[in-house]
């Protein structure tokens, strides 16, 4: 893409207007429209507590600040060279997606919302790690305007993903009792999520704050799922399997590093001594 000024100009405008499309349709999910939870018009089994969905007010916050950075030389280097043409599409991607999926329509509706949900993952997924394998923040706007947004993002698009695809493809837990094909699939998407945590935190520097969403979504399904002792239950075993984990983990890595010092310091002693045998006795 071209780094012009014409074209960095066009972008930045883009990124505005697509912005206040993203803002108006996450307004209109949650205060209008038909639907009386945000993102979820069919109550699943995997269906999280409403309050897990105030991370977009967050993340939205967070996207404004990214606008505003990007009229600075450096603000404005991130969104032309690393985000570019694809940050506007995500925008305008992600109002279709919440707009559907706010409608109470048919389940052809709710295929049609889940097909566009897959072309926003695939999209946060790419500028995701566009912004992971690229160059360290240089500063803490970086940081906290750029990076973190698109990690809470993409951190809360993997559980949203699974949700709507329960919504889509699974039972309305309103109507039907969970059966043991829904407990497996459903115990199977608690797992796999935890996973995902766990690979949030330890591939690479870490990524703490996906990973925390994650487990707040793990968390929300726990607070909700309570007509399903099985599901309500096994969503808090795998909260707590996820931090023994990470507990685990961390303290193998203290133990480590521990004994490479104490290694290190070891074979240090007789480099120290050779070195006082060889010294000659009169200098």
């Amino acid at each position: 893409m071209s780094n012009s000024a014409p074209n960095s100009g066009w972008l930045k405008a883009c990124n505005i207007l697509s912005y206040l499309f993203f803002t108006s349709s996450n307004l209109y999910a949650g205060l209008g429209g038909d639907s009386i939870r945000l993102g979820k018009p069919v109550q699943t089994y995997l269906t999280p507590a409403q309050w897990l969905f105030g991370v977009w007010s967050l993340i939205n916050f967070l996207f404004l600040g990214l606008l505003v950075y990007q009229f600075t030389p450096r603000g404005g280097k991130a969104v032309t060279e690393q985000l570019g043409w694809r940050f506007p599409a995500l925008f305008v991607l992600n109002s279709l997606y919440t707009t559907l999926f706010s409608l109470q329509g048919s389940r052809l509706l709710n295929f049609l919302a889940f097909l566009v949900l897959c072309l926003v993952a695939g999209m946060v997924s790419y500028l995701y790690g566009s912004l992971r394998t690229g160059s360290e923040p240089e500063n803490w706007m970086d940081r906290y305007l750029v990076h973190l947004p698109f990690s809470l993002y993409h951190g809360f698009i993997v559980v949203v993903f699974f949700v709507a695809a329960f919504t889509v493809f699974g039972t309305d837990a309103n109507t039907h009792k969970a059966g043991v094909v829904t407990k497996i699939l459903v115990f199977i998407t608690l797992f796999f999520l935890e996973s995902t945590a766990a690979g949030y935190v330890f591939y690479g520097n870490g990524d703490i704050a996906g990973a925390s969403v994650i487990s707040l979504g793990l968390l929300a399904i726990f607070d909700e799922q309570r007509s399903s002792k099985f599901i309500h239950w096994s969503a808090l075993c795998v909260i707590l399997l996820m931090y023994s984990i990470f507990f685990v983990i961390s303290f193998i890595a203290v133990l480590r590093a521990v004994a490479v010092a104490y290694q290190a310091q070891r074979s240090a002693i007789p480099l120290r001594s050779s070195d006082e045998e060889a010294a000659p006795l009169i200098h």
